[in-house]
């Protein structure tokens, strides 16, 4: 039997699109419905890795653990990875295929359409429902003729459309509205419900903000989401990075928290979920800086993972937060580098294939004794490893055991590694990973997802002067606000009129 669809489309990007297809999986996972996740295409350098070594946005990762399902490549088949303003990594199917400039990317249309279509045909055969999530708006009527991830997905499978806007950002009646008067007459059609997210205050004020979408919309509304904070759940790309840098930093919070951690902005930043684990611990503070003057003093400093390592390496040098690290380190600072972080923390970057650059050899922060040379080849992988250290705090982890995944384009052979990964998508390996300095206190690796193993982030954190407060695991943390959001979004939808959208009633 081939699977019911559900569609949400936004009225712009960071509508709220990927939390409410979230809420649905959640939702209907725990009614019992085989319900699974789907994007035509996402636009992000915060990638997951499933279980075969592909890789798709975290975001779909997110929701199919919302669904209780291990992530594949069929629930996002087409990947696009910013390199710069105009180029972008193409990972298709879960393994990278193309670097295309965006003048030439909907050339490209009919084959990524392919793939598009047979991915959402095998969930449909897989599955009782399937959620399908846009991308950005769905009136982005100057990309309709090379449109494979809204409307045309929409009109595809035949699937009714929830259209979400934003009301925390003012105008949501030309949000919904002007969208839905932007559609051709056959898309609009397929819109069967107007979602409003992140509304505050008495919902009661807004009765008759309801009425007004409904008369002049033509469309009911479905629901008003509350604005939700402290979820602990990932955001799906930089944009959360921005907001965080435009917004003012609370100084004397900061101080009131135990510890204070940078991480340093990089322009093609990616990951950068790496952080969350950090973020919800109590006393503990994580901004992001991206120049010498928002430095400060901080109680240890990440350069987390990045698109494009040697421009981000020469961003740093350029803002002048390179400087800032080396005298942070002479001090005694704490540095850690993750993926591109952990290669700008050696002494060189090799790039004999002109992976990323034209030059051949980049000089690095020089903080690890460690050289990188850049593969033809990316390497993807679910990853266990075991921590074989006598250095610094790390000493009292040794033997312990971590997970997380790899996403990296080079090799980094190191002396000092505190690493070893024994298995890669479930296959038994052997391979040395990291580097550390000798008091400990500066530390890299390639393994994504470190901060997520309690045992592991707890003892870097105490090493730095934080009090460990009893309280629930990463995971314990992560399903709850699953349930959180999945609560709220169920009480604030009309799951009765969803429910005859769905199933045809």
């Amino acid at each position: 039997m081939t699977a019911k669809v559900l569609m949400v489309q936004g009225t712009s990007s960071s509508a709220g699109k990927s939390l409410l297809v979230t809420a649905l999986c959640r939702i209907y996972a725990r009614r019992g419905i085989k319900v699974s996740p789907f994007k035509a295409q996402n636009m992000s350098n915060n990638a997951a890795v499933c279980a075969d070594g592909s890789e798709i946005g975290r975001a779909q990762a997110l929701q199919a653990a919302a669904a209780g399902l291990a992530p594949t490549v069929d629930m996002n088949p087409v990947l696009i990875k910013p390199e710069a303003d105009s180029r972008s990594q193409v990972i298709l199917m879960g393994r990278p295929w193309n670097t295309l400039e965006a003048k030439n990317y909907y050339e490209k249309k009919a084959i990524l359409w392919e793939h598009v279509t047979t991915s959402l045909d095998r969930l449909r055969d897989a599955y009782d429902l399937v959620i399908i999530e846009g991308a950005g708006s769905a009136a982005e009527i100057n990309l309709r003729r090379g449109d494979i991830v809204n409307m045309a997905v929409a009109r595809y499978a035949n699937a009714p459309v929830l259209l979400i806007g934003d009301i925390d950002r003012g105008g949501i009646f030309a949000q919904l509205l002007g969208t839905l008067w932007l559609l051709d007459p056959d898309e609009r059609a397929l819109v069967r419900g107007l979602v409003v997210n992140k509304f505050r205050g008495d919902l009661a004020l807004f009765s008759d903000g309801v009425q007004i979408l409904e008369e002049k919309g033509d469309v009911p509304v479905l629901g008003v989401l509350p604005y939700l904070r402290n979820l602990n759940l990932p955001d799906e790309d930089a944009v959360s990075v921005e907001n965080a840098l435009h917004s003012p930093f609370d100084f004397a919070q900061g101080e009131s928290n135990q510890i204070d951690i940078a991480v340093l902005a990089l322009p093609r930043i990616s990951n950068f979920d790496d952080f969350d684990p950090l973020k919800a611990e109590t006393g503990v503070t994580v901004r992001y800086v991206s120049s010498a003057n928002e430095f400060g003093s901080p109680s240890a400093v990440i350069i987390p993972g990045t698109k494009s390592t040697i421009a981000d390496l020469d961003w740093l040098r350029q803002t002048g937060l390179a400087e800032a690290v080396a005298k942070f380190v002479k001090v005694g600072g704490s540095v850690v580098g993750i993926c591109g972080g952990y290669q700008m923390l050696g002494e060189a970057i090799a790039d004999p294939h002109h992976v990323e650059a034209k030059v051949e050899q980049t000089l690095g922060l020089d903080l690890l004794p460690v050289r990188t040379e850049f593969l033809k080849e990316k390497a993807t992988f679910q990853a266990q490893a075991r921590i074989n250290c006598q250095r610094g705090w790390m000493s009292q982890l040794d033997e312990s055991t971590v997970g997380g995944y790899e996403i990296h384009m080079g090799e980094t052979p190191s002396q000092t590694a505190w690493l070893e990964i024994v298995s890669r998508n479930g296959q038994p390996v052997k391979v040395a990973d990291g580097s550390i300095s000798a008091d400990g206190k500066i530390w890299g690796c390639y393994l994504h997802g470190i901060f997520a193993n309690d045992e592991f982030r707890h003892a870097w954190l105490e090493s730095l002067g934080w009090q460990r407060r009893s309280g629930a695991s990463q995971s314990e943390i992560f399903n709850q606000s699953l349930e959180t959001l999945a609560d709220a979004v169920e009480g604030a939808l009309n799951m009765d009129l969803l429910e005859k959208i769905i199933w045809d009633k």
